[in-house]
């Protein structure tokens, strides 16, 4: 039974290690060696090349010529006065935008609520335009020559929501190509990151055109800023369909033309994600769609959705509804834009555990008030629901721990007999009705639920800028004074010292190596999720010191000899 012990936990132990491997493997770039991302076998044909929105092979950036894309300027001859280019600053409650009038597209993006990590005051970016990073949303007609997100287009509206008024509205209409003229208004409401946006189609021409269109979002393939080199979120494309659910995709995937999704769809949205806030463009259920994620240049990348409008007659107009979302990833809101836009928050796996969880720590906010105090109080009453199972577990260690000397000192006598060795260890775990796993399983059995809550606060957007008390002023952000993670350490160790020592030297001494490699990850993670280490660790121990303590096992703490 000691070999299987020793067996377990070099299995942990090894599986520990192949998981930082494969994080480190993510971190720099490359695919996870032993748990590459899940894919989803799809049997759909690829957009046809008709599909691929003009431009797309090279999207507009800061100062390019709109005559550098064809169909991108007036055509020759025409009476019709070209718009001047200009960047259209507009505000409302909670966000900054910035359009530009080659094709209308929003090419910046500012929240008003949200800051740069440890820059109080300074709004945090995430579509922009800069000389460093590329990330817009953009929309156009294909199919002839029609309008794109490289057309000339006029703005008209307000550019500020005015006080007392819930709604702002701005308009781009674009100059007539190819005998047709777009039209795109948008509609930005007080308190919300949903931007509605209507494409107006209008047939100017004396005969029926048949164009398509299309949305799309385009960013660079670089990290968001700042990411933590101790741990990885997922950035990248996203897309949602009701027919296989929500399926991430990896820039390295689209490098290798191996993307896989849903190509063909009449429902959902397509995302772009990183780590709290995502952008998404959603069509109305029922609207037929081809989804499309591709590599547009060196490292650039675009998601997003084409619609058949059909045949539009001369002289008239089709509209198309739809949705731009661009804010933080906060899953009540998210829930409320459109069906299945919650997922690019990202729980992995253990989704089924991470949501209930979720749940009841924001109603646990909603009583407290502190995000801190409510993972406190989330971890202890995990801990009460699992009392008795804790109380199982630490009960067996506890008679190991006091049968402990017999079996070292039964070892050091018959070391030179394996064999009886093991018998005698049998023998004496039968007469003290000890079982060696019963100290394990029980705790192996609430692994899931805790790693599940490791998900929902590393990527819960409402512990970003969150205060704790004192000290704590950012509980997505690491301890500025390591504090936590100190007492983190400190506690691992403890339990270690209060759990019964393994007979064998070499499997004693991993035990105690193993908490402080895993201690020095948490120096850098954020401090919510040390914090929730932290008081789990804490009440474990006062759970274990009390069954000792009713057990008559007196609490003795000894340090492995690293030496011997």
């Amino acid at each position: 039974m000691n070999d299987i012990r020793r067996t377990i936990l070099w299995v942990i132990f090894g599986f520990s290690l192949i998981m930082l491997w494969d994080q480190w493997q993510i971190h720099n770039g490359r695919q996870p060696t032993f748990f590459p991302s899940s894919k989803h076998a799809v049997a759909t044909a690829s957009a046809p090349a008709s599909a691929v929105p003009p431009g797309a092979s090279a999207p507009v950036v800061a100062g390019a010529a709109a005559s550098a894309v064809p169909g991108g300027a007036a055509p020759a001859g025409s009476v019709t006065p070209v718009p001047t280019r200009e960047r259209i600053e507009v505000s409302t409650d909670v966000l900054r935008l910035v359009f530009d009038t080659e094709g209308g597209s929003v090419i910046k993006s500012e929240f008003l609520h949200y800051d740069v990590a440890g820059q109080k005051g300074e709004p945090l970016v995430l579509l922009d335009d800069s000389t460093s990073r590329v990330y817009m949303a953009q929309s156009g007609l294909i199919g002839g020559g029609f309008p794109t997100h490289k057309t000339p287009m006029q703005f008209s509206g307000e550019r500020k929501l005015a006080d007392g008024a819930d709604q702002l509205v701005l308009k781009f209409e674009s100059v007539p190509m190819g005998g047709v003229k777009l039209v795109k208004t948008y509609t930005l409401k007080r308190g919300s990151y949903a931007i509605g946006v209507r494409e107006d189609v209008v047939n100017e021409s004396g005969a029926p055109v048949s164009p398509q269109l299309y949305v799309q979002l385009v960013r660079d393939g670089n990290k968001p800023p700042g990411e933590s080199s101790f741990y990885s979120t997922f950035t990248g494309p996203a897309v949602y369909t009701d027919e296989k659910k929500y399926q991430k995709v990896a820039f390295t995937d689209i490098d290798k033309n191996k993307a896989e999704f849903v190509k063909s769809a009449s429902s959902g949205y397509v995302a772009m994600v990183q780590h709290y806030f995502a952008s998404a463009w959603v069509l109305p259920a029922g609207t037929e769609r081809e989804n499309f994620a591709r590599k547009v240049s060196d490292n650039l990348y675009s998601v997003g959705m084409i619609v058949s409008l059909g045949s539009i007659a001369a002289g008239s107009s089709k509209s198309v509804e739809a949705t731009l979302f661009i804010g933080p990833q906060r899953e009540k809101m998210l829930e409320g834009v459109t069906p299945g836009l919650e997922l690019v928050k990202d729980y992995g796996i253990l989704a089924i555990l991470s949501k209930p969880l979720y749940w009841l720590l924001d109603k646990l906010h909603g009583v407290l008030g502190n995000w801190g105090w409510s993972i406190v109080a989330l971890v202890l009453l995990l801990k009460i629901a699992f009392f008795w199972l804790n109380a199982k577990a630490y009960g067996s260690m506890a008679r190991m721990k006091a049968i402990n000397p017999r079996i070292m000192e039964m070892r050091e006598r018959l070391k030179d007999n394996p064999q009886q060795m093991q018998q005698e260890m049998m023998r004496i775990y039968r007469e003290e009705k000890v079982n060696p796993l019963g100290g394990c399983l029980p705790i192996m059995v609430q692994i899931p639920v805790f790693i599940a809550l490791y998900w929902v606060l590393l990527s819960s957007v409402e512990m970003r800028g969150a205060p704790w008390i004192l000290w704590i002023h950012d509980l997505s952000a690491k301890d500025p004074y390591f504090i936590l993670p100190v007492i983190m350490t400190a506690s691992s160790l403890l339990q270690t010292a209060l759990n019964p020592a393994p007979p064998d030297p070499m499997q004693a001494k991993m035990m105690w190596i193993m908490p402080l490699m895993f201690s020095v990850m948490f120096f850098f993670f954020p401090a919510g999720l040390v914090l929730y280490w932290v008081t789990n660790n804490l009440l474990s121990i006062a759970q274990q010191a009390l069954i000792n303590h009713r057990m008559g096992v007196p609490v003795k703490i000894t340090l492995p000899k690293f030496g011997s």
